[in-house]
């Protein structure tokens, strides 16, 4: 064979074997394209969102275990990955800064000490249950571990396995322990509401505001309630999923409480300002269970995270209380144990009185008072930050450069 006549074969065979997709690569399209098919054949709400999204080349596999059982056989759910280091897979960066531990600041700082922010605030609440311990928040990656050894929220039965673990950010079990013991310094105000802004691993589970549903062991419950809850689903923080849906790919709310205000109760993004509020769009989705409403989302048509935040950084109802006008006891059965009122410190009194609740009563006095706390985005609103379009983000989660120089959001809480 002469060399001009090898040379014309190798120029016309060498391509098309390049050309050609490997056994390997071929499979794994197959697959991909396989699961998903296979998936939205039942979960057409699922592929709604997914279809044309970032995430949309993301096999269902990437966060759900089990699919070739559940194929198999529907009756079987598969396992959702709800572990915070999926996300950090893809976005490194933004995991890394919201798990990192600053080591400059304090491990607890008390409220209500003489040299604090609210020296009198055990006085002014006295009996509640908060005045047993009030600490100055860590990062979001504490959520959990702080909420569970707090004096205040569970007698005092769950403590850190040792000091080491202060500074031990993220999964709880492996820093926690129960003790069995409760202490008598301590109360047991925290409930099952408490932990849906504590943890996003439970939204599987829990159905909108709490309402008993045959479909679920999950509902609006006190001290017992909450430690069945924590004990049985419950690993990890306030998760990436939060506010980022995990299918789509867009801004979400997830806190039933927020989306019963801003669109059940029809109060808009921004209740002072009708004309903000028509600029930001939240669609509400609905997950049904055994083909009858179950749980809900919203999503939102652009990023605001003066939305996102406000999933807990809000003045809430969550715990029992009494109606001011009969005297009569509100307990966790009543939705209003669930409630956003979505205004500012000037109509506060005014909603609750609608709603007919009140938080207790002082213990020397006997006045009828509001548990008020943390009403960050309420106190936001009408500022002179706000009003010129200034969001949480903007300082609090602020873009920064990651080590290769690249943009990217700071998820540590700054």
């Amino acid at each position: 064979m002469s060399k001009k006549i090898l040379f014309l074969l190798m120029a016309v065979i060498v391509p098309a074997l390049i050309a050609y997709p490997s056994p390997g690569r071929s499979q794994k399209k197959t697959v991909q394209k396989k699961e998903g098919s296979s998936c939205y054949a039942c979960h057409e709400l699922i592929q709604s969102l997914k279809d044309g999204s970032k995430h949309a080349s993301l096999p269902c596999s990437k966060c759900h275990n089990r699919l070739n059982e559940h194929l198999k056989d529907p009756e079987k759910p598969p396992e959702t990955n709800l572990e915070l280091s999926v996300c950090g897979q893809c976005h490194p960066f933004q995991y890394e800064t919201l798990m990192a531990v600053n080591l400059k600041s304090k491990a607890k700082v008390e409220k209500s000490t003489t040299t604090s922010r609210s020296p009198t605030f055990d006085k002014l609440m006295t009996p509640h249950g908060f005045t047993r311990e009030h600490d100055e928040p860590r990062s979001h990656a504490f959520m959990m571990i702080d909420h569970m050894i707090v004096d205040r929220a569970y007698g005092g039965k769950f403590q850190l396995k040792s000091w080491k673990e202060m500074n031990r950010p993220g999964r709880l079990w492996e820093a926690v322990t129960d003790t069995g013991k409760e202490l008598p310094q301590a109360a047991k105000a925290a409930n099952s509401v408490c932990l849906t802004c504590k943890t996003t691993d439970a939204i599987l589970k829990w159905p909108y505001m709490g309402d008993p549903n045959p479909a679920s062991d999950l509902k609006r419950g006190g001290n017992p309630a909450a430690i069945y809850m924590a004990k049985k689903y419950i690993k990890n923080p306030m998760g990436c999923i939060h506010c980022h849906d995990p299918h789509g790919a867009k801004p979400r709310i997830v806190r039933d409480a927020l989306i019963h205000a801003v669109l059940d109760r029809g109060d808009g993004a921004y209740p002072y300002d009708k004309a903000k509020s028509s600029k930001v769009t939240m669609t509400q989705v609905e997950f049904l269970r055994n083909d009858k409403p179950f749980r809900a989302i919203a999503i939102l048509d652009q990023s605001d995270s003066n939305l996102l935040c406000a999933q807990c950084h809000v003045e809430c109802a969550c715990n029992p209380g009494f109606d001011p006008k009969t005297g009569a006891a509100i307990g966790m059965d009543d939705r209003r144990t669930n409630y956003f009122p979505w205004v500012n410190v000037m109509d506060i009194q005014k909603t609750y009185a609608e709603a007919g609740f009140k938080d207790f009563r002082h213990g020397v006095t006997g006045a009828p008072l509001t548990k008020l706390q943390h009403p960050e985005v309420e106190t936001f609103w009408g500022s002179k930050h706000e009003r010129a379009g200034v969001e949480c983000r903007d300082c609090h989660m602020p873009k920064v450069k990651d080590k290769k120089g690249k943009a990217a959001t700071f998820h540590g809480q700054k």
